[in-house]
């Protein structure tokens, strides 16, 4: 499969997560975000396991028990948590740093230094996505502030580790996202009851919300987003991020009747031409260079590719960086 098509299917996990704000607030039960964390989880995992059908071996099943946390298992509580108690747009817009904070943990981590371009190219994206957020309604909730940060910063450190640890041998992302989603909902399913207590009784209107959650707003977009990670960059999967808030204020827009500004509007081009800048393939000094010839020199004997440094494999997320998104 050709690069565009990789991040084609890849952005789709992002524009899914940015529906999880009408979802959450037009279809789930009030104020039971840890239920509803587990709800989107683990039926999830549980599918993808029985679709893919091994289990980690190993030091894998310490791997997958801290991606699973990191990705899922504090990540999705931490996101359904501000989305009640955010509107959509400000919920979202923490979650547009998500790049830069991947960027920093790419140095340290995998001493992938980021280039001015990458750091300008996420600074733009949150920028423009703080812009579509400017005008709002609701006021800011400091509960839910902190948890939109902490949910970045969770899944921003399990996207980086994915892309580190890789995937076992023989295993595929379908595998190593039933690992992190099973074991994610197991995380939350007793935190959910000891403190929410004993599930709501749900209505037609909440079990089709959680069945898209869990289906098309996991299963299938972490997945997809974990595949990405196989055949992307960290940081370039990651500046795939804005695409959730843009949704997000597209769906606000079109059809919960929320308005938007000149403002918001020149805000969503802005981000959304930083997420297509993200995407474009640097050229490579040496590689401009080698392909300029020498006056004088003489014609090269062999040949010369730089495929090894730059079709690097690895695994992720919701993620995907991979959930609540």
């Amino acid at each position: 499969m050709n690069r565009a098509a990789t991040i084609l299917l890849t952005a789709y996990a992002p524009i899914t997560w940015g529906s999880t704000y009408a979802v959450t607030t037009e279809f789930l039960p009030a104020d039971r975000p840890l239920f509803t964390a587990m709800m989107r989880a683990l039926p999830a995992g549980l599918l993808l396991l029985l679709l893919a059908r091994r289990l980690p071996k190993g030091v894998w099943w310490g791997k997958a028990a801290v991606l699973g946390a990191l990705n899922i298992g504090a990540f999705f509580p931490l996101l359904f948590l501000s989305a009640y108690r955010l509107p959509g747009g400000m919920a979202a817009v923490v979650g547009s740093v998500g790049p830069l904070f991947v960027a920093g943990l790419s140095a340290l981590v995998l001493s992938e230094r980021p280039t001015t371009r990458t750091l300008l190219t996420g600074i733009a994206a949150a920028l423009g996505v703080s812009l579509v957020v400017l005008k709002a309604t609701g006021s800011l909730d400091a509960i839910g502030v902190l948890a939109a940060v902490a949910s970045t910063a969770s899944m921003s450190t399990g996207t980086v580790l994915t892309k580190r640890w890789g995937r076992p041998d023989g295993v595929g992302p379908l595998a190593l996202t039933g690992w992190q989603l099973t074991m994610g909902g197991l995380l939350i399913a007793p935190v959910a009851f000891l403190v929410e207590g004993a599930p709501p009784a749900l209505d037609g209107r909440n079990v089709a919300g959680y069945v898209y959650l869990s289906i098309a707003g996991t299963a299938v977009a972490y997945w997809l987003w974990f595949r990405g990670f196989g055949r992307l960059s960290a940081t370039q999967v990651s500046l795939l991020g804005p695409l959730s808030p843009l949704t997000a204020a597209v769906i606000g827009w079109a059809a919960l009747g929320q308005s938007l500004t000149a403002v918001q509007v020149a805000g969503m081009a802005i981000a959304f031409g930083a997420t297509l800048f993200g995407q474009l393939k640097p050229r490579e000094k040496a590689e401009r260079a080698g392909t300029r010839p020498v006056a004088g020199a003489p014609a090269a004997t062999g040949s010369f590719s730089l495929a090894s440094k730059n079709g690097r494999k690895d695994s992720m997320d919701l993620s995907g960086a991979a959930v609540r998104r």
